[in-house]
Parts: structure tokens; C-alpha cells; sequence
């Protein structure tokens, strides 16, 4: 009898999601067609996780206590990184990278293993699904984002509302803003039991960690209306917290992050509406 060879799970080089298998690379990747991405001048290209495995490597970095930034290198597609939360209920997976090889899978085995994955926004999907299968864990993906995912399983929780606790002390918020279901973490434990958000780029921690950015695209400046940013800060300042924690190396806001929120909306507001002279 003839073994079914599996086919491959193409990756797009660009935004690193993975799509559902193929004998040949998809035609395109709507992700990166949408407006909110692009699909760069040299044209659509493909890899697989088998290729990234091979050429590339994952780092930790200890932020706080309880959580670590994992990282690629070379960088992979956006160069986001994904935050391991570690709780005394179990660990979670904030976003995902694209690169899971059997080093980083030994090393959160190590940690404790994993109790689900959630992602921010599709952006950062990646290899969520290879995630959620190599671990047995659910993946909770907001579902009105649900057309955005391109490899189905079942491990993929699509949920839906405006909260949702994933694990004592951590609870999705959907903010919405940079997609319909944008959605940030919370983790009560984070920053010495004040509090700490995860935030993505739904709230995008700037260079200088002193503010936020709130666009429907960064790469393509596409920005929001001012009453959805200031619907997005009014609901995050609900909850208790004194960090935050964004996509990339080096965005956090360890101190006054309330304040940065405040102040970043209060900023937008007023150039958006010609408040504040050139």
C-alpha cells in the first residue's frame, strides 16, 4: 500500500502565516494584500517551518519575573515576538512566532509546558495551529477575525464577545481598532501584582516607551478615527494595571503605563483634530 506523503504548510516570507497544506504555494496571501499589510516589491514569496528550522533559532529573554520574550534570529517575517506568561494555574503563549523547533518546544516543556495560546490579532498567527497540535492546547483566535486564519483546525478556538479568561489571573479584552477582533491580554500578576497588558500592536508601544500608537495600519499609515481610539483607551483603563508589554524587542512600558494610555489618546485626539499648531 502507498503511504500518503503529507504536503507541505506553506508560510508566507512576508507575514510568516501559515496556510492550510498544498501540493505548490498558494497563489497569494490575503493577509498581505489586505491594507493593513503589503506584499513587497520584490513580489510573494514562500517558505516552510522545515526551511526556518534550518537557517534560524529562538532566544528567551526574561522581562519580569514569570515572563519571557521569545525571539527569532534572524528575524522572521514582521519580527514580532511571543511572550510566555507563566502563572502558578499554568503557562500561556501570547502571540505567536513563526519558528517552533524541537529546542523551544524542550525549553517550554521545561517551563511547565503550555495551557492554551492566544493571539492578538491575525498579524501574529504564524504557525498558531503548529503550536496548538505540537502542545494539545487550545489557540483562542476572537472569531470576528475568524475569515483571517488560513490553516483550519480544531484546535482553534474562535471565541466571541468582549472578555474572556483564559486561565486564573489572565482574561482576553477585545478592543478592536487595528482589526474587528483586536484583542489585548491581561495578566493580574504582571509588574508585581499591579497588573500588566499584552498588548500586541492593538496598542502599539512606541520607541521611546513613554507612548502609544493606535493605527488601522502601521506599515501602510493608516490611521484611526479619533472617537475609536478614544473608545479603545476609555475601555483598557478599566483594568488594573502598571505595564504594558507590546510586539517588539525593547516596547514595554514598565512605569505610569495608565498615564501612557492617557496621554497617547489625548495626543491623537488633538493633531487629529487640528488642535495642536504645526
Amino acid at each position: 500500500m502507498r503511504q500518503h506523503r503529507r504536503m507541505p504548510h506553506f508560510l508566507c516570507r512576508t507575514c510568516s502565516v501559515q496556510f492550510a497544506e498544498s501540493a505548490a504555494p498558494p497563489d497569494r496571501c490575503p493577509i498581505c494584500e489586505d491594507e493593513r499589510q503589503y506584499v513587497p516589491a520584490s513580489g510573494q514569496a514562500w517558505t516552510t517551518l522545515e526551511a526556518l528550522t534550518r537557517a534560524h533559532a529562538n532566544t528567551f529573554r526574561l522581562l519580569e519575573p514569570g515572563l519571557l520574550a521569545i525571539r527569532s534570529v534572524p528575524a522572521v517575517g514582521i519580527d514580532q515576538r511571543a511572550l510566555l506568561v507563566m502563572t502558578p494555574h499554568g503557562n500561556i503563549l501570547w502571540d505567536c512566532i513563526a519558528l517552533l523547533d524541537d529546542a523551544t518546544e524542550a525549553i517550554i516543556r521545561g517551563l511547565g509546558g503550555l495551557k492554551a495560546v492566544a493571539l492578538s490579532h491575525p498579524h501574529y498567527y504564524s504557525t498558531m495551529v503548529e503550536w496548538g497540535r505540537r502542545f494539545g492546547v487550545p489557540v483562542h483566535v476572537h472569531a470576528a477575525d475568524r475569515a483571517h486564519a488560513p490553516r483550519p483546525d480544531p484546535c482553534l478556538d474562535f471565541w466571541e464577545g468582549e472578555a474572556k479568561p483564559v486561565l486564573p489571573g489572565v482574561t482576553l479584552h477585545r478592543l478592536g481598532g487595528h482589526f474587528a477582533g483586536g484583542v489585548v491580554a491581561h495578566w493580574a500578576g504582571g509588574a508585581g501584582g499591579q497588573g500588566a497588558l499584552l498588548s500586541g500592536d492593538i496598542l502599539q508601544v512606541l520607541p521611546d516607551r513613554k507612548f502609544i500608537g493606535f493605527m488601522r495600519s502601521y506599515p501602510c499609515l493608516i490611521p484611526l478615527p479619533a472617537a475609536e481610539v478614544e473608545r479603545m483607551a476609555a475601555r483598557v483603563m478599566t483594568l488594573p494595571f502598571a505595564a504594558i508589554y507590546g510586539a517588539f524587542h525593547e516596547r514595554e512600558i514598565t512605569r505610569d503605563a495608565k498615564g501612557a494610555v492617557a496621554r497617547s489618546a489625548a495626543r491623537y485626539r488633538a493633531w487629529t483634530e487640528g488642535m495642536v499648531a504645526p
